[in-house]
Parts: C-alpha cells; structure tokens; sequence
C-alpha cells in the first residue's frame, strides 16, 4: 500500500511501552463495548479497524472490552498515521486484530515492538491464505467475513474458556444477524442481477461484486492505482471515461469510495451523472462509527440493490 506510512519510531515505542504500569488501560477514539457486570475482568482487545472491532464486539459481549484504531469516516484509512496512545493499546491488548496485506503495516510495527507475552494475534490475510499483494479490502467478501468471525470466536474461547457457553450463543446470534442484515441480500443480488456490468473508482469493491456475481468492467489498472493514491495510466483513465460516456447501458452502476476522493474519482463521479448512471458511495471504515457491521454493510447492499432495480425499470 501507500509508502506514506508513517509508523512512530521504534524506539520512542519501547520506552513507552516499559513505562507502562500493569493494569493502566487508556481509551481510544472507539470504544466498542461494556465492561463485564460480574466483576470480573473483561478481556481486552485492539481491532486495527473498526469493521473487525465491531463484529469482536459483538461476539465478546459484556465479557470484552474493544479499541478500534482507525475509525475515522472522514478521513482515508490507507494513510493512517500510528501515536504512543496506540502503543500503550497494542502492549495492553491480550487479543489483536489486523487486516494484513499491506493495510495496516502500521500495526505489524507496534505489535513487533512491544512483544506483549501471551498476546493473541489475528492476521485477517494469514487466516485466509492471502499474500501481501492481495486486494487488502477482505471485509467486502461475506466469505472471508464468515471465515474470520469463526476464528475470532475461537480465540475467544482459547482465551477465556470458561464462558465458552456465553461466546457459543454469541457467535448463534452474531451469524443469525449477518444473515439476516446483509447476507441474504448478497444472495438476492446474485440470483436478481448476476452478470449487470457496474464500474468501480477502486478495488474496494471487487470482493463484493464476486459475491453478487455483478461483472465489474472497470480496468483493472485504474482501481488499483486509485486505491493505492497513484495515477492510473492515461489509457485506463480514457477506457473508465469511455465507459462512464457510454450511458446505464453499458454501466448499471458506478461505485465511489468516498473515503478516497481524487480530483479525477470526483470527475469520474461527475461524468457517469451527465449520462445517468446512478453512483453508489461505499466506504473502508463502518458509516456511521456507531453502527455495526452488518448494518453498515447491509445498506450499501439496499442502496446498490435499488440502483440496479431502477436501473432495469428505466430499461
């Protein structure tokens, strides 16, 4: 991803990290959970981003307590600059989260710095068999969404077995919900709209276009280069400019992530309204930070779904 990392000195994060007193714990940005009311001690947790922090939330319930770092809606989560505060959360953190894959190399660095012992970590990309180079946004595919809540529960339960039972129902209740938000209509989707050519201003969206079997005709090159803050070639920018001109019959759809905005995205966007094909806005990072998961993600599948209905009405 983006070379503009900038990950905090290494040696500026150990002697933060030694000077940390046993049990001192300092709130981040997100704040996902309660304290347990039973007294005893809730495990505590750093999600690298605030989609996998809301679903570890979710399973851990009132038994955990979940710092989401990068959170943001207005800010692009590629460009992520890392403080002492996160840190102090790696080196306190008995369960960590990360995406992998290039995402947030930020987060590999704190976590090589402080060495917390017993620390549980969950690599998204390792846990799903992806390389480094692979298309990082893992959390627009429910199959890899699937794969990764079920190794979360098992950590959870590897670490704190004795409310197995508590996670066992959380876990039940966890797949109902994304079945019933969001999953079902990646089903519909499929079975409605299979084959609908849409574009895309950058890979965020490939994953979720796979699961609902739209065929994505923007070039390759061009998403790539967006997502990762350079310029596409001046060939893909003409072939994404000819498809936008090419009116809803050529493209359904046209899928914008807001969280990265360009000048040439924002003259993307622009074109594909000249020739009445509708823009669905997606995002990296759970709109609003307060929702869930599967809300999140359930409507930009309804916003989608209606575009494309519409679309075929028109037609």
């Amino acid at each position: 991803m983006k070379s503009t990392y900038l990950i905090a000195s290494v040696s500026v994060i150990i002697i933060l990290v030694a000077g940390i007193v046993t049990g001192v714990y300092l709130t981040s940005r997100s704040t996902n959970t309660t304290t347990v009311s039973t007294g005893s001690k809730p495990i505590q947790i750093v999600a690298a981003e605030n989609f996998w922090g809301s679903l570890i939330s979710q399973l851990g319930g009132t038994h955990v307590n979940v710092i989401s770092i990068v959170s943001d809606p207005n800010a692009d989560p590629h460009e992520y600059e890392t403080n002492p505060t996160n840190a102090i959360e790696m080196a306190n953190a008995k369960l960590v989260i990360v995406n992998g894959a290039g995402y947030d190399a930020w987060a590999l660095d704190l976590l090589a710095a402080s060495n917390t012992q017993g620390r549980v970590v969950l690599n998204v990309q390792e846990l799903i068999n992806q390389s480094i180079g692979a298309n990082p946004h893992f959390w627009y595919s429910p199959y890899y969404v699937n794969d990764t809540v079920k190794a979360m529960y098992k950590d959870l339960v590897s670490i704190d077995p004795a409310n197995k039972a508590y996670y066992t129902q959380q876990y039940a209740d966890l797949n109902a919900s994304l079945y019933q938000s969001y999953m079902s209509r990646v089903v519909e989707i499929k079975q409605e709209y299979a084959g609908a050519p849409v574009a895309s201003t950058e890979s965020i969206f490939i994953y979720m276009a796979n699961a609902t079997g739209l065929d994505v005709v923007s070039p390759p090159g061009f998403m790539e280069a967006v997502a990762e803050g350079n310029d596409p070639s001046a060939q893909d920018v003409a072939t994404m400019e000819n498809l936008m001109q090419g009116g809803n019959s050529t493209v359904h759809v046209l899928v914008y992530n807001e969280q990265t905005v360009t000048p040439l995205t924002q003259s993307i966007k622009a074109l594909a309204a000249q020739n009445q094909i509708p823009t669905i806005g997606v995002t990296e990072t759970i709109q609003p930070p307060d929702t869930t998961f599967q809300v999140w993600m359930g409507a930009e599948l309804i916003a989608l779904q209606d575009a494309l209905n519409a679309q075929a009405l028109g037609n």
